[in-house]
C-alpha cells in the first residue's frame, strides 16, 4: 500500500456518506457495539474507490479527518494512516459490487455465542428481515490475509459475518440498512441466549413465512 498522508478534498456526496457514518459511530458506541477504538468502518466513494476510518480512531469522536481513501487495489490515495483492519473491506467491496458500507463491530453476545460454536437463531420477523442469516469464519490475526480472505468468502452468502474470537462485519448498501442488520445480529444473539439459559435450543423465525419492509 502506498502512503499519501495529504488531507482528502471531499466532495459534497462523499463527505454525505461520512456525516452518516460519523452518526453511526457515535450510535454504536452508545449502544456498546464497540469499544474504545476497536471497529473501524468504510463507505464506498466511488466505483474504484473507499473510505475507511483511520488507525486508532474512537467511534464516537470522529470527524471527516479520520477517514483515508484507499482504491480497490489497496493503494492508499489521501487522509491519514487507514485502520490495520483496512483490508476486511478491500475484500468485501472487490468480493460484492452490490453493497457500499461495511461495519466492523465487536458485539458482545453475537461474538461469544459464535465463539462457542453455538448458532444464532434470527427469532423475531426484524431478525429475519434484517439480517437474513449469519456467516462465521474460524480466527485468523487483525489485519491478516487470512482474516479478509474468510469474511470475503462468507459475504458470498451472508451479510452479516462473525469472526471467531474477535467481531462481526456487516455490509449493506447504505450505512443505515448495515447498522440495522449490525443492531438485529446483536439482538439476534441476544434472544438466542436467553432461549438457551431456560433450556430452549429450537425455536427460531418460522421458515417460509412471509413479511412484508
Amino acid at each position: 500500500m502506498t502512503a499519501n498522508n495529504a488531507t482528502a478534498d471531499w466532495e459534497p456526496a462523499a463527505a454525505a456518506l461520512l456525516d452518516e457514518l460519523i452518526a453511526v459511530g457515535k450510535d454504536a458506541v452508545d449502544r456498546g457495539l464497540v469499544l474504545a477504538s476497536a471497529g473501524n468502518m468504510s463507505v464506498r466513494i466511488g466505483a474504484d474507490r473507499f473510505a475507511v476510518t483511520a488507525s486508532g480512531t474512537w467511534f464516537d469522536r470522529l470527524t471527516r479527518d479520520d477517514f483515508a481513501v484507499l482504491n480497490l487495489a489497496g493503494e492508499q490515495l489521501s487522509g491519514p494512516a487507514p485502520s490495520s483492519e483496512w483490508k476486511l473491506h478491500q475484500r468485501a467491496y472487490q468480493a460484492r459490487e452490490d453493497i457500499n458500507c461495511v461495519l466492523h463491530l465487536h458485539p458482545h453476545t453475537a461474538t461469544l455465542l459464535a465463539s462457542l460454536g453455538r448458532r444464532i437463531r434470527l427469532i423475531t420477523l426484524d431478525h429475519a428481515f434484517y439480517v437474513g442469516s449469519v456467516g462465521v469464519s474460524p480466527f485468523y490475526p487483525n489485519g491478516s490475509d487470512e482474516l479478509a480472505a474468510a469474511a470475503a468468502a462468507q459475504l458470498a452468502e451472508h451479510n452479516c459475518v462473525i469472526m471467531q474470537h474477535h467481531g462481526c462485519s456487516v455490509v449493506a448498501d447504505t450505512a443505515q440498512m448495515a447498522f440495522r442488520r449490525a443492531m438485529n445480529l446483536e439482538d439476534a444473539a441476544k434472544m438466542t441466549l436467553s432461549a438457551l439459559t431456560i433450556g430452549d435450543e429450537t425455536t427460531e423465525f418460522p421458515a417460509g413465512a412471509a413479511f412484508h419492509a
